[in-house]
């Protein structure tokens, strides 16, 4: 973490972290103020904003302006934040719990609109937080608090659903990816319109150990054997029930944002009246 400590965007004051141990979201915080350091963002105009759970801690350890806000209404918020003042370099940090499913619909009209902002959604396949309960990316058959005979839903693909919305970039890693996730973070504050990154991750404390995944250790291996290419995925038979996800850039697009479509069309009108 040498590079993100040679500036003050880890606030240390806050230190140790409060995640367990096993936890990615040490990892995925790391990505994130790297990324911070090497586009030189100032925290003077940087926003974040987090809704409810483990990932949603995150913004405690981040020295830049912060909005914490209520279960699955991030995105809600960072809209206003962001159609406020355009200037503003906004990330939304949350879980699968509170960014997929409470905040699921949200979600969708974030990536609709293709608002610029930056999306990270840490999905640790349950509700970490507030008990382990399955969440709306929680994969069949799994056992959480609330499945204890094992899920009966269908799990959705996040990248996927918030790809065909609109989003102009969306890409997904797993902690285990190293460097990996850095970059795609940079990519997706560097593009104009609504990014999303997927981080995959571990829940070593409730998911892992119910579903045969004793230690850490283990979760992270497998996450890392799970993580395939596209042209992978689809050599595999029935991948997705196995486990396997989608590990890149799943969309990379340059459709105008809301803001510049908005600005655009608040000339004609303004034009418009002009001319009466």
């Amino acid at each position: 973490m040498s590079q993100a400590l040679s500036r003050s965007l880890l606030n240390r004051s806050a230190l140790p972290l409060m995640w367990c141990a096993g936890c990615g979201n040490g990892i995925v915080l790391n990505a994130l103020l790297c990324a911070m350091d090497e586009l030189d963002m100032k925290k003077e105009n940087v926003l974040i904003v987090t809704g409810i759970g483990c990932w949603g801690k995150a913004d405690d350890y981040i020295s830049a302006n912060a909005l914490h806000v209520t279960h699955g209404r991030a995105l809600a918020f960072a809209t206003g934040a962001k159609a406020a003042n355009p200037e503003l370099n906004v990330v939304v940090l949350m879980g699968d719990g509170d960014g997929t499913t409470i905040g699921g619909n949200h979600l969708i009209h974030t990536a609709r609109r293709n608002m610029d902002l930056t999306a990270i959604i840490v999905n640790n396949l349950n509700y970490g937080m507030t008990g382990g309960q399955y969440s709306a990316t929680t994969p069949s058959g799994s056992i959480t608090s609330t499945s204890i005979g094992g899920n009966p839903e269908r799990g959705f693909d996040v990248c996927g659903l918030v790809s065909a919305a609109g989003a102009n970039y969306v890409a997904r890693e797993s902690v285990s990816s190293g460097m990996r996730l850095k970059n795609r973070i940079v990519s997706g504050i560097r593009k104009k319109g609504f990014s999303l990154i997927e981080a995959m991750s571990p829940c070593s404390t409730l998911f892992g150990p119910r579903n045969k995944m004793r230690q850490p250790v283990e979760m992270l291996r497998n996450l890392k054997e799970k993580a395939v290419s596209q042209a992978k995925f689809d050599s595999i038979e029935n991948a997705e029930d196995q486990g396997y996800f989608v590990a890149g850039v799943i969309a990379d697009r340059n459709i105008h944002d809301f803001s510049t479509r908005y600005e655009a069309e608040r000339e004609v009108i303004m034009s418009a009246r002009g001319r009466k």
